[in-house]
């Protein structure tokens, strides 16, 4: 069972080293390959499989599979003792293969194939533990991202109208009533994939799957899938206003970094920061800078991947404890991952010379080269500084010296899973520097104001120091406490959201199912048709009956209003 894990670990590091090479021969020599296999030809319709091969599909597809040989070989250690391991394993390496077809696809039917594929084998992946909680999150999760694969089929047949699917074709072609709505549904799917507002409660319910497909669905795969899509139709979106999407997307990342600075469970508080993440990426795109989105979508996906490989094994020592308040003294226990897991963080944070320093402080200075109005602004670097907080926030509960309720039970590291946080540790260091140099080549100096250049650092160290002064919040705090409990209920619950996308929704419509049940399965025509003679033969029994037992009754009551007719006559 192990050595399949290890054979198909060793297979996708392989096929991901292949790829980062071609993507960077692809890249200094600025090329592009288009395969076009005709499966079948009838008349003047065909049917045609397309692969689309550029240094960016070729990048990020090698980093996806790279990312997926260290979740493989961390489950090896991490289901071990799991009774259907190798059922796992072929529906991780399905949810894989659906996300290489998304990435390579220039046919919007093939996009479908990856696209329905990732929503239906993340939710096999969210019910794998058999339990109601799984139940509920696997049928938020398929049923939200089930709108944006009906938008993706409103866009193959608005398509049709130009003959072929392939939108790389057409995109500069398309007639302005045509790109308007193609547009439209193109960022519907991608925000409902992506998990903005108003999508955003199925990402922290997804979490009831096992950790190291979190690691790959939150670093990589299924989230990222939405930001891709939108960086393959770039050049669609920057015709028209796109102001309301970057309100919205910008009000997600602000919304999930509040939200993490009041959740206590562990991967709750990662889904969270993810979802900021994503926020930005889609912010970033809604500007105009489709190549920094894609740089901090690679950059944030090996520190993401980390992160959550280091809290699977945080969360498996302290006998499968999700709550950061149980934590505590963790560094003594396993210093390695707490290691990892911290330098995980710094990135996250924009930490100086770590990866996820250069992409961020790249937004950010773009962010300020633009000319945004001072909302967009605000909101930008108190994000920022929020997710300082929340980081600062869970690396003092479960690093510090106060120990939480649960004591350590585990404290073996296994040479597996250090191997996985090993090399991941390297790319979440030396991958940001690394793509910089590859992908911004031409070497531009952006001159800025001393205050705004120093700006993320002052926002850097306030987040920090906010975040040390909520982790010693208690109940009985006038602001945050018990006494004033619906504000803090209000912001860790997402504004309210999972109840808007649950109980708001099919609470109200119980009475027009019941009503539809009524009218379409007991319908006038099984009423007239198919009730009718046994409902009269049910009344004239029910009737015949009636005289039977109450003859004398009726004869009496019968005799006595004919002579009271008579008497009247």
């Amino acid at each position: 069972m192990i050595n399949m894990y290890k054979l198909w670990s060793f297979i996708l590091f392989m096929l991901g080293f292949i790829n980062i090479y071609l993507g960077l021969i692809f890249l200094f020599n600025n090329n592009s390959v288009l395969l076009d296999w005709e499966v079948i030809t009838l008349n003047t319709s065909y049917l045609s499989m397309s692969i689309y091969l550029d240094w960016m599909s070729l990048l990020f597809m090698g980093s996806v599979l790279f990312i997926s040989s260290m979740v493989i070989l961390y489950s090896s250690s991490y289901m071990y003792s799991d009774l259907f391991k190798i059922r796992f394993l072929f529906i991780v390496l399905l949810f894989v293969m659906s996300m290489m077809l998304l990435i390579i696809s220039p046919n919007l039917i093939s996009i479908l194939l990856g696209w329905d594929g990732l929503g239906l084998v993340s939710y096999c992946l969210v019910i794998y533990y058999q339990n109601f909680k799984s139940y509920n999150a696997g049928m938020l999760t398929i049923l939200s991202n089930r709108i944006g694969d009906v938008s993706i089929l409103i866009s193959i047949s608005w398509l049709f109208n130009m003959g072929s699917w392939n939108y790389v074709y057409y995109l500069n072609y398309l007639d302005s009533n045509t790109s308007f709505w193609l547009m439209n549904l193109i960022i519907l799917s991608s925000f409902t994939k992506s998990a903005q507002i108003p999508f955003s409660s199925w990402l922290p319910a997804a979490m009831a799957a096992p950790t190291p497909v979190s690691a790959l669905v939150h670093s990589s795969t299924l989230v990222t899938a939405g930001v891709y899509l939108l960086i393959r139709f770039s050049d669609l979106l920057y015709i028209y206003n796109l102001d309301i999407y970057l309100m919205i997307s910008c009000l997600t990342m602000f919304m999930s970094g509040l939200a993490a600075n009041f959740e206590y469970d562990l991967k709750k508080i990662i889904a969270l920061s993810t979802l900021s993440q994503l926020g930005l990426m889609m912010s970033i795109l809604f500007m105009g800078f489709c190549d920094c989105a894609y740089f901090h979508m690679l950059t944030h996906a090996f520190f993401k991947a980390l992160m959550f490989l280091c809290a699977g094994l945080i969360i498996h020592c302290m006998n499968d404890s999700q709550d950061i308040r149980h934590m505590g003294n963790l560094i003594i226990c396993i210093p390695f991952t707490c290691s990892c897991f911290c330098i995980s963080n710094l990135s996250l944070c924009g930490f100086p010379f770590l990866s996820g320093f250069y992409s961020k402080d790249m937004a950010l200075e773009y962010m300020s080269y633009s000319y945004f109005n001072l909302y967009i602004f605000i909101l930008f670097f108190l994000s920022v500084g929020l997710t300082v907080c929340y980081s600062m926030r869970l690396i003092y509960f479960c690093f510090s010296t106060s120990n939480g309720l649960m004591s350590t039970n585990n404290y073996s590291e296994d040479i597996l899973m250090i191997i996985s946080l090993i090399l991941l540790t390297i790319m979440s260091i030396c991958m940001g520097k690394i793509l910089l140099s590859l992908i911004k080549s031409n070497n531009c100096m952006y001159m800025l104001p001393f205050f705004l250049k120093v700006l993320p650092l002052i926002f850097v160290f306030l987040g920090g120091w906010l975040g040390y002064t909520l982790s010693l919040m208690t109940y009985y705090d006038k602001i945050f406490g018990l006494y004033y409990n619906y504000f803090v209920t209000f912001i860790s619950d997402m504004w309210f959201m999972p109840n808007f996308s649950t109980y708001m929704i099919y609470n109200k419509l119980f009475i027009f199912s019941k009503m539809s049940y009524e009218f379409m399965d007991m319908s006038w025509g099984e009423y007239i048709i198919s009730s009718s003679l046994p409902n009269s033969v049910n009344y004239l029994s029910s009737f015949y009956s009636l005289h039977y037992y109450n003859n004398v009754k009726i004869y009496m009551i019968s005799f006595i209003i004919m002579m009271i007719f008579m008497i009247l006559m």
